[in-house]
């Protein structure tokens, strides 16, 4: 493992080496965090191969790189909701809505979203899609100076008759970005669309006109027939084409330049287009038993199951320190106590003891 231009240093570093590896398969810990006792000159080395194949030589072809796929954070859900979804006994976003269910984690909607996608349940579904619409620096006066933010404003749909909006602040863009696109998802509301005229291929436009109100804009949304594209402002198409509507007409007033309340005012009026009863819907519908009663004794289940997989994942890092701690100590003890002349004494005197 270890080479130096003494044979005798080589030989201590080695055996001490070899000792806490048998140290730590005493202790009983699993092969997956062996990992951690691989040395940095073989990590550099490894890293030195992979650069250089990925270049290939002059005048030649160049191998494509690997595609190295992300290790995705495993989603612990800590909501009886996020947990049936997790489990698999609520499989559509269409649940949620109907049982008035509140997201309070952004991961139940990936994990919906993505499900459908690959399984390939809806037309046209793309996955939930996201745009940055605004950045803006604000600032705050205190007694040391102005202490400047960024404040982020997302939207995030499927063009399949869902949209959300997101608003975050924080100290880097970046950041406010990434927080504005979790609310996003937590914002998440069904669009209801429908025809102008017969009632022929998918429905295209909204059901009927609707309006939204955010500060001083309001925005009003009125059905379009098939083919006329949506008529508006370049905020008010993007959100749009996020919902899945395709014709639309638009009409906006106030101060449409204060682009967040423009953003919102859109978001209030598609938010909207299922607050009204159409006499299509006057007919009794059979209302089905609520999925926390339905599935009450599987969430128990669920629930000890991930409890399970959350101490597991916490106790993680903790085994990885003590199998460090457990080297470093090994290690230490085969230094101390070896020879270090002919005479066979130690080269640490710790009152006798060897």
């Amino acid at each position: 493992f270890f080479f130096f231009n003494d044979t005798a240093t080589t030989e201590i570093y080695t055996q001490a080496f070899v000792g806490s590896v048998r140290c730590v398969q005493e202790t009983g810990i699993n092969a997956e965090y062996m990992g951690i006792l691989r040395l940095p000159m073989e990590q550099k080395e490894e890293k030195k191969e992979e650069q250089k194949r990925g270049f290939g030589a002059r005048g030649q072809q160049r191998r494509p790189q690997e595609k190295r796929e992300r290790e995705e954070e495993v989603w612990i859900p800590i909501t009886k909701l996020g947990r049936l979804v997790k489990g698999g006994l609520i499989d559509s976003v269409e649940e949620l809505y109907k049982f008035s269910l509140a997201i309070k984690e952004p991961q139940i909607v990936d994990y919906l979203f993505m499900k459908d996608k690959k399984a390939g349940h809806k037309e046209g579904n793309v996955g939930l899609k996201d745009e940055v619409m605004k950045i803006m620096p604000v600032q705050k006066q205190t007694a040391a100076g102005q202490r400047t933010r960024f404040k982020a404003v997302v939207i995030t749909g499927d063009e399949n008759g869902h949209i959300g909006v997101g608003v975050k602040l924080a100290k880097e863009v970046q950041f406010a970005i990434k927080g504005a696109l979790l609310v996003a998802k937590l914002n998440l509301v069904p669009v209801r669309r429908g025809y102008w005229g017969a009632k022929l291929g998918m429905p295209h436009t909204i059901a009927q006109k609707v309006t939204g109100k955010c500060g001083s804009v309001s925005v009003r949304l009125i059905p379009a027939p098939r083919g006329t594209g949506i008529v508006g402002a370049p905020v008010t198409k993007k959100i749009l084409q996020l919902a899945g509507v395709m014709d639309c007409y638009t009409a906006s007033m106030g101060k449409t330049r204060t682009v967040e309340n423009f953003i919102k005012a859109t978001y209030d009026a598609l938010h909207r287009s299922y607050k009204i009863l159409t006499p299509d819907l006057w007919k009794e519908w059979a209302v089905p038993e609520h999925p926390y009663s339905k599935f009450a004794e599987k969430a128990d289940e669920l629930k000890a199951t991930f409890q399970k997989e959350k101490e597991a994942a916490e106790a993680r890092p903790h085994t990885q320190l003590l199998i460090m701690n457990k080297i470093t100590q090994y290690i230490h003890i085969c230094l101390l106590y070896t020879s270090d002349a002919a005479d066979d004494t130690p080269c640490v005197d710790l009152g006798g003891r060897r």
